[in-house]
């Protein structure tokens, strides 16, 4: 991933630095509990933990020579290591390191997503409390609806990314396992013990069944996991991208003093970070495809997974940490227009009120399907010329042989439909 897109925390996990210091680490534990079951002697494994030690620079040369990466690694350990070298990835076969790697890092990135969304989520939290009785139109269809708060927007978020993070604490939960199991998986030149040292030693479960490779479903539902929470992410960047058009102005993207909108027009004040996160969303969700097609190897393995995580693994974490940020921040200096919202609420003429009219008519004695018809024909003429609605139902002879001036009144209410935000409040935040 570009650094443009990229936080140095997320991107540490990815470096050739931290990847073969996780190889380095699960051939040392290896060689600790070949050692404690007598395969190999107890100095050889002191030797690796002591001496052991590799160069970025040596591995890609050595590897341009043995096309095989695990090998040129293990080359070069043994010139640090020495003659103990020999002990080391006793039994073991090159999946055994690089799944097992690839599934540290992954649980490390996943621990790092569920701090940007605790982080997220308390945000999401504040805004909502906030901004709970700011009363603003729903849409529908994007055409005006009824009335809801922009505390209930925030809410909405905050329950679908609480929704989020357990799935992802799930999916990390699924990914954290380990395969020391041999060629094929079978164990036959290789004690389970070890993989169970392996495993203890890194943090991680046994794969019960790893073939010669972990299986892919678990890495599938991982990269399905961000790809859901990448489109939570979007869902709420483009509600904010509508909110921000000149013509509804309901709330924006802070603008910094000395910030430039257009190279053309200086009065232009654009979405550009939500716009953004619509397109990181993208990204992320361009690794689901290709990891599930992962799932489906040759028998008990074959390499052409490798490849696809390589990309998939930091592009998709880097880009949905990033994004995950960049939304909080947006989230956190989102600026409100309570008095847009209210107007933009009665520019249609008090339709809005339109089902209660409709309901109030039908307690009346009216059929739903008359008093359908009643409703509908003044709201058209609303549409049409701009009337005030009520005006028009009081002056409805039909209308008001059912329904008195002050019944209709009663019914354009603002508060009649914010009655339950308290009972949705503390159904999202529990307190």
């Amino acid at each position: 991933m570009i650094p443009r897109y990229a936080r140095p925390e997320m991107t540490a996990i990815w470096e050739p630095q931290s990847k073969f210091q996780i190889w380095f680490e699960i051939e040392a534990h290896a060689c600790d509990a070949q050692a404690e079951l007598g395969v190999i002697p107890k100095e050889a494994a002191k030797a690796v933990w002591e001496r052991g030690n590799f160069e970025i620079d040596r591995i890609d040369e050595i590897e341009r020579e043995t096309k095989h990466d695990v090998i040129a690694f293990l080359t070069n350990l043994q010139e640090f290591v020495g003659d103990e070298a020999r002990f080391v990835h006793q039994g073991m076969t090159s999946s055994d390191v690089l799944d097992t790697c690839l599934n540290v890092q992954l649980t490390k990135a996943a621990d790092i997503l569920l701090k940007d969304m605790d982080e997220l989520l308390a945000t999401l939290k504040r805004k909502a409390e906030a901004h709970k009785n700011d009363v603003c139109v729903g849409r529908s269809h994007g055409i005006h609806a009824e009335p809801v708060t922009f505390g209930l927007k925030m809410a909405q978020a905050y329950a679908e990314f609480d929704r989020n993070r357990d799935r992802l604490l799930q999916a990390r939960k699924e990914i954290a396992t380990c395969a020391i199991s041999g060629a094929v998986g079978t164990f036959a030149n290789i004690d389970p013990y070890v993989e169970e040292h392996v495993a203890k030693s890194l943090g991680l479960e046994i794969e019960p069944v790893s073939t010669q490779v972990i299986p892919r479903d678990r890495h599938a539902m991982f990269f399905a996991t961000l790809g859901v929470i990448a489109s939570s992410i979007e869902r709420l960047a483009v509600e904010i991208r509508h909110l921000q058009r000149t013509e509804v102005l309901e709330a924006e993207e802070y603008f910094s003093p000395g910030q430039k909108g257009s190279s053309a027009m200086p009065h232009k004040r654009n979405p550009v970070l939500t716009e953004n996160l619509t397109g990181l969303a993208r990204l992320v969700r361009m690794a689901v495809i290709p990891a599930m097609e992962n799932v489906a190897l040759w028998h008990e393995r074959d390499i052409s997974h490798s490849s696809v995580e390589r990309g998939i693994g930091p592009d998709a974490t880097i880009t949905l940490d990033f994004a995950l940020a960049r939304l909080t921040g947006v989230i956190d200096k989102l600026v409100v227009y309570p008095e847009n919202m209210m107007n933009n609420m009665n520019k249609l003429g008090g339709l809005i009120h339109s089902q209660r009219v409709l309901l109030a008519l039908t307690q009346a004695g009216v059929s739903r399907e008359d008093a359908y018809r009643l409703v509908q024909r003044n709201a058209m003429v609303v549409w049409r010329e701009g009337a005030d609605f009520l005006e028009l139902l009081k002056g409805d002879e039909e209308v008001s042989s059912a329904l008195t001036d002050e019944q209709l009144e009663s019914v354009f209410d603002l508060e009649y439909h914010t009655k339950h935000v308290d009972t949705i409040f503390k159904r999202v935040f529990k307190d």
